[in-house]
């Protein structure tokens, strides 16, 4: 078995921004620093395309439209670069690697990384989890959530995300800090809530809005509004005021902004957007549900709320607002617990004996009397 310099070939077929893109790009530099060649196999125009250029990393252009044509080309680029293992972290690659792995066309270590919360078929989870050597769940919420779904639980790892600290922490630049304050806008004297994700719940907290007193300005950075979001933004008191913001490159600009970071969702398996949040000191609010309970403990480092009951959001809202000191204790205890126990360089420590694990169990059998 090859447990020295490994050549991993890391895959996503999403293009576009996300926390997972945060995590795949921050473990593949980890890792290439612990010695490993690290490839990224993704769409050449996509997000993690353009960090992993950036950052000297080396990008395997990939089409995932059709998944057999998908496979066909994933064998011949494991075999021409000689990859000895492989991390899919996304649904289409996930299956066109299973379905390599059922045709006996993938003997390479196979890892898949669930992000969040499962809602594939059983029957998919099944073959996808069967064909794995590891998987690894970012949350002990998406293992348990795998393992009620009948997923091989031996061969099941929690290796929570990390990030990386110096990233988070390094002032951003003037540009990106002016940018953020345009796009916010004067906020007069208003505390900024910050929602930093893709389109998850944030119809429940605008809806929370109309039971606020305290005047606020609610800041959804990463999407645009939708139709649902533009009637709802419409009907709030005039007190408050309501903006989105698409998807930018610098999204750190904002944290220094905001007075509370909120992350309406259901699906999460262990929230960047949060872990990032928390880093900086910001107290969180969080739909008690998915991976958020993993890293929120409720009245310690951050708040927990009923995922879809707009009262109890503005009840957390105010609680928050409303009490500095119970800001400021919350917003410290997050960030001790990520410094501590959610950095970049233990999550690659985590994931590279995983790998181990995986080849291992790809090592051949020892012959009969030897």
């Amino acid at each position: 078995m090859k447990t020295g310099k490994l050549t991993i070939l890391h895959l996503t077929h999403q293009r576009h921004g996300s926390g997972s893109t945060a995590v795949i790009h921050g473990l593949a530099l980890r890792l290439a620093a612990r010695g490993h060649d690290v490839l990224l196999g993704c769409p050449g125009d996509s997000a993690l395309a353009a960090r992993g250029r950036d950052s000297g990393l080396t990008v395997v252009p990939l089409d995932f439209s059709r998944l057999g044509a998908l496979a066909g080309a994933l064998a011949e680029i494991i075999a021409r670069r000689r990859v000895d293992l492989v991390n899919s972290h996304a649904t289409r690659d996930r299956r066109a690697l299973t379905w390599l792995r059922w045709r006996g066309r993938l003997p390479q270590g196979l890892v898949l990384t669930r992000h969040t919360m499962p809602r594939t078929s059983v029957i998919e989870l099944a073959a996808t989890g069967l064909a794995a050597d590891r998987t690894i769940a970012v949350s002990g919420a998406v293992a348990r959530a795998l393992r009620r779904r009948l997923y091989p639980g031996a061969r099941l790892r929690v290796v929570p995300n990390g990030i990386d600290l110096a990233r988070v922490e390094a002032a951003p630049s003037a540009e990106a800090s002016a940018r953020a304050a345009a796009a916010l806008g004067d906020p007069g004297g208003r505390p900024v809530l910050l929602i930093m994700a893709r389109r998850k719940d944030q119809q429940v907290s605008v809806r929370a809005l109309q039971f606020l007193e305290s005047p606020v300005v609610l800041a959804c950075v990463g999407i645009e509004a939708d139709a649902e979001l533009r009637a709802l933004a419409s009907a709030v008191p005039s007190r408050h005021r309501v903006v989105c913001v698409p998807f930018t490159s610098d999204p750190l600009a904002f944290y220094r902004l905001a007075t509370v970071a909120a992350l309406p969702s259901r699906i999460e398996g262990l929230s960047i957007a949060l872990l990032e949040a928390m880093a900086l000191g910001l107290p969180v609010v969080a739909s008690d549900a998915g991976g958020n309970p993993d890293l929120v403990t409720a009245g310690t480092t951050g708040l927990l709320v009923p995922p879809l009951d707009p009262r109890a959001w503005a009840g957390a809202f105010a609680r928050v607002l409303g009490d500095r000191a119970l800001a400021a204790r919350l917003g410290q205890a997050g960030r001790d617990l990520v410094r501590r126990e959610y950095t970049l360089e233990r999550t690659a420590e985590r994931t590279e004996g995983v790998y181990l694990e995986a080849l291992a169990r790809r090592r051949p059998a020892p012959e009969p009397g030897r």
